[in-house]
């Protein structure tokens, strides 16, 4: 068994978590004050989002340095110092590998030494889009040629087929882990093998061989390590080869399936219906899929997403027993789960009344292409309240006070106004908050080895409203069951009472509007 099938993952990011110099932008040293609040919750693991120079054109994902720490977030020594904090406390440190793609601004791009470094054509290739809008090949006006941003035209893609790329990232990873770092999670990793004749940027051709030469130059002296890679478009079937420990390539990969439910098939904005039976479903086959070979991550919520209480729960009056019934199906499923931050608060949406509310570049150029070519602002406005990624990355929510105590100056993107009544100070003191309960199901993960390793089976597979499923191991079960309608429902499984030890919840196979419960039995 390895050691990340029992733990659970804490994910901040940087500049909304905690502002410590009063300049609105949070920091390391606003981290480093909360780590006993970490500390408390019972994370092993925090997943650190990027922190390094950065013109900030896609809030630090446009990296100008590999090495470094942005000024607005700190130093190397703060860096240092919040690693060793966070060591102290037993808890690991991964951070954000971004390695697709750098900043237009960072000095390998600027070397015309190393211009084979990137993706350079005299004529665009392809018909590529963006992921933010636009052409995918953008005109250099002194050269003359093209070269290639899946993303920001501020940040040109690397060239991976080019191995002295892949030494000096790798080189740079080492570079990491001597400094004591515990992992990465790598960013958008399975874009890094492309086919340009052939229209192919997710898991391309040599994606297998660059993982390989990677673990092997990498991490093959190492123990302890956390690597998961953040993979759209993967299927379970590349999933399995990508996480098999033989193959030697990563512990585990974040899908996408569950969170584009609520999706058309080409555009995250082409809002539809949540339905249970669907997310069942590619839950269910994840499960199922990476039983035998490999590992699945569990996660609602990231600095991508809205915030998961508003988007399949309901942030209204049931928000407490939605938030906690959402953290207990997750949890409760096989796999290492990850909490972003201000999920064990219950935290929500925002408000967002124009377009100028929002500071994401995805959102504002997706706004000013949909609306130039006829759409209703309107409309797009509703699509960007639900599905904007600003929505995640509003201040941590600390206290009821001024911008909820993330900072005393002005925040780079206003506090939630509900703030007021959702806040960790007033959670920590409360028995019966969000975050107790996301305590408890972390807890219950370290003690319990049916949660970590147990086998999973999904019950009443067509109900509408329950999510249920079981785990066994070694004699032992668990019946999970989650509640998402507004209704109270009374609840039949074969065999099970409900009366029988109830982990979360109380005895009884009955379900309060929005309730999740969990029972543990010895297996007959």
């Amino acid at each position: 068994m390895s050691w990340f099938q029992s733990a659970v993952v804490y994910q901040i990011y940087p500049r909304s978590f905690a502002d410590s110099d009063g300049d609105g932008i949070g920091d390391l040293r606003g981290i480093i004050e909360r780590l006993d609040y970490l500390k408390h919750l019972g994370v092993d693991v925090v997943w650190l989002s990027p922190f390094y120079p950065s013109p900030q054109d896609d809030n630090g994902y446009d990296i100008s340095d590999y090495q470094d720490v942005d000024p607005v977030f700190g130093t190397l020594a703060d860096f240092d110092e919040l690693s060793e904090g966070l060591h102290a406390r037993g808890i690991k440190l991964v951070i954000d590998l971004v390695v697709n793609h750098t900043s237009d601004e960072h000095p390998w791009f600027r070397d015309p030494a190393k211009r084979d470094w990137y993706w350079w054509r005299e004529t665009p290739p392809n018909d590529w889009r963006s992921f933010f809008s636009g052409p995918a090949w953008e005109l250099d006006p002194v050269s003359g040629e093209y070269y290639l941003h899946l993303f920001s035209r501020k940040q040109p893609d690397l060239n991976w087929e080019n191995p002295e790329v892949r030494k000096a990232i790798h080189t740079m990873m080492r570079w990491w882990l001597d400094r004591g770092v515990d992992g990465f999670r790598m960013d958008v990793i399975n874009l890094i093998s492309k086919d340009l004749a052939a229209g192919v940027y997710f898991n391309g051709p040599r994606m297998h061989e660059f993982l390989q030469e990677m673990h092997a130059s990498v991490f093959a002296d190492r123990e302890g390590l956390l690597l998961v890679g953040e993979m759209p478009n993967v299927t379970v079937e590349q999933a399995r080869l990508y996480t098999d420990p033989a193959r030697r390539e990563l512990d585990m990969v974040f899908q996408f399936e569950h969170v584009q439910i609520d999706q058309g098939p080409t555009s995250k904005w082409d809002l539809h219906a949540f339905e249970l039976r669907a997310l069942k479903e590619t839950f269910g086959r994840w499960q199922t899929g990476l039983a035998d070979v490999g590992w699945n991550s569990l996660y609602w919520n990231n600095h991508d997403q809205p915030r998961v209480v508003s988007r399949f729960g309901d942030d209204g009056e049931h928000r407490v027993a939605a938030a906690k019934m959402l953290g207990t199906v997750l949890h409760l499923h096989r796999g290492t789960p990850y909490v972003y931050q201000g999920e064990e608060l219950g935290m929500t949406n925002t408000l967002f009344n124009t377009i100028e509310d929002f500071r994401d570049i995805e959102s504002l150029n997706h706004y000013a292409e949909a609306v130039a070519a006829g759409a209703s602002p309107d409309d797009v406005l509703l699509a960007l309240r639900k599905m904007g990624r600003d929505n995640a990355r509003t201040p941590m929510q600390w206290t009821s006070g001024a911008h909820a105590g993330f900072t005393e100056g002005e925040p780079w993107i206003p506090a939630n106004p509900n703030h007021e009544w959702i806040n960790a100070e007033a959670a920590v003191t409360d028995e019966g908050s969000v975050f107790h309960h996301y305590r408890r199901l972390i807890e219950l993960r370290h003690q319990l080895p049916v949660i970590a390793r147990g086998d999973f089976t999904m019950r009443l597979v067509d109900d509408e409203r329950v999510y249920a499923f079981t785990r066994a191991l070694e004699g032992e079960e668990l019946l999970v069951l989650g509640n998402f309608s507004g209704d109270s429902m009374r609840i039949e499984i074969e065999g099970w009472t409900g009366a029988e030890a109830p982990l979360i919840g109380g005895p009884g196979l009955v379900l309060g509007p929005w309730e999740g419960k969990a029972f543990r039995r010895s297996a007959a």
